[in-house]
């Protein structure tokens, strides 16, 4: 069994002071539908916790996606009419 450092014990105590979103809630704040979440935990790109056979996620981890998903809009410059 793999030991816990002292850093992945503290990051654990902040996940459990927050709330647990379900599937569904998560679902509505991405504004998709319930496949799309269950997708992400499947693939392993979004941090999820079990309790029991329930599958929560944590709001840091859903906004934590949103904003690794944040594209920024490019300057363009108007070219002068010649």
């Amino acid at each position: 069994m793999k030991k816990i450092t002292d850093r992945e014990e503290s990051s654990l105590r902040d996940i459990a002071k927050e709330p647990l979103l379900t599937v569904e809630e998560a679902a509505a704040r991405l504004n998709t539908s319930k496949r799309f979440p269950r997708r992400l935990i499947e693939e392993r790109r979004i941090m999820f916790v079990r309790v029991g056979r329930n599958v929560r996620i944590p709001e840091s981890a859903l906004e934590e996606f949103i904003r690794a998903g944040v594209v920024e809009p490019i300057a363009v410059r108007k070219r002068r009419a010649a």
